[in-house]
């Protein structure tokens, strides 16, 4: 997607966890009046008022009153009881929302389409695991897996965000969510029930000694695939 951060920030500080996700970024100041042109050839446009609620409203209405992109605001919890109607926007986030709430929220604000294009949006793929998340299916060079709804879930993250690496926090709280107890080693048994079901590709799943585990990314050692589960 197109995406226009309007920040007074680094879009890093802005909303740090859009660094993780493959999209077209653009940024601009917060309160740079932006040409009609300009405003339409974006897919989202993303203001940030985090230190600066009562500017970012007037942006966000100053957009609604032309034909524009859709528009998300990031805001501290404390000003989301001020947010109104008027303000015009689609969607609102924390800026300290992870990378599957932020995807998810993109996902949603697009359009309308047929039914076939919305089957290819909803597929991600890398390396030969392709999954479709609407018709919960996911397959490996065209071979069906059999997965556990965690499984799918963990996989189906992992691929969307191929060549990073996630720590097993991370992949906790995007998989699990916040509010889940367990520990970490829920996700050490997870990858490893995937790699069995990947089979001869299970080095699809690396693992990154000390940090965590990541997808389809090229290894320092052969050895360091398995060595966490030792751990």
């Amino acid at each position: 997607m197109q995406l226009l951060c309007l920040t007074d920030r680094a879009p890093a500080d802005a909303l740090p966890s859009l660094e993780l996700l493959v999209h077209d970024l653009r940024v601009s100041p917060l309160g740079l009046r932006l040409p009609p042109a300009m405003r339409s050839q974006y897919d989202c446009i993303i203001v940030d008022g985090s230190h600066n609620v009562r500017l970012a409203r007037e942006v966000c209405k100053e957009l609604a009153s032309t034909s524009c992109a859709p528009r998300i605001a990031v805001l501290p919890e404390s000003a989301l009881g001020v947010v109104q109607p008027d303000w015009g926007v689609s969607d609102v986030l924390l800026p300290g929302a992870g990378p599957a709430e932020i995807e998810l929220r993109l996902r949603l604000l697009r359009p309308a389409v047929n039914v076939a294009e919305q089957g290819a949006q909803t597929e991600v793929h890398a390396a030969g695991v392709v999954i479709d998340e609407a018709n919960f299916t996911a397959r490996l060079h065209g071979r069906p897996l059999d997965l556990t709804y965690k499984e799918f879930e963990l996989l189906y993250f992992l691929v969307a965000h191929p060549e990073r690496v996630f720590t097993r926090e991370q992949l906790l709280s995007e998989v699990w969510g916040t509010d889940y107890f367990g520990g970490t080693r829920t996700v050490d048994v997870h990858v490893r029930r995937l790699r069995a079901k990947l089979g001869e590709h299970d080095g699809l799943i690396s693992t990154v000694r000390g940090v965590g585990y990541g997808f389809a990314r090229a290894r320092d050692t052969p050895e360091d695939d398995h060595q966490a589960d030792a751990e």
